[in-house]
């Protein structure tokens, strides 16, 4: 039987979050998981400025990544949860390339779990980029939600 140690912290499940349809399978699956493992869930969403060139620029002075980045994760949880959420999950957004961003939280975590493909996915892909390169290169075990997961 394990016994906490003082000083421990829970252990943790982080969930990358984008928005689409597959994080929110993702979120479902991390959920699950958790209560298997005893784990906290850590929902990331991570956003990055896109390279840009020229005057096309500018059109992103107003943008404000950061409140759309935890809009993505506020709607993702209302969306799955409603307003009550399960115990022990948290969101938080992070500035930074997604798939490096998830690999280096990972060395912290239990499991990785993300969807097979995000919100930049192309139609009939396997895997998405983010997903492929953390799938390669996590420093835990990785879960891929494919497909329906018929969760509630």
């Amino acid at each position: 039987m394990l016994t906490a140690i003082e000083g421990d912290t829970k252990r943790r499940i982080l969930v990358g979050i984008d928005g689409s349809v597959h994080s929110k399978k993702a979120l479902r699956w991390a959920v699950k998981m958790g209560l298997l493992l005893d784990c906290d869930i850590d929902a990331v969403t991570v956003w990055e400025y896109p390279v840009m060139l020229g005057w096309e620029a500018s059109a992103f002075n107003q943008w404000q990544p950061d409140k759309d980045a935890q809009r993505t994760l506020d709607d993702t949880f209302e969306s799955v949860y409603g307003k009550i959420l399960p115990v022990g999950l948290t969101g938080r957004i992070a500035e930074g390339n997604p798939a490096g961003y998830l690999i280096d939280q990972s060395k912290d975590a239990e499991m990785l779990v993300l969807g097979s493909r995000g919100r930049g996915g192309f139609t009939g892909l396997l895997l998405g980029s983010v997903s492929r390169s953390c799938a390669e290169r996590s420093q835990c075990p990785a879960l891929i939600v494919h497909g329906d997961d018929h969760l509630t």
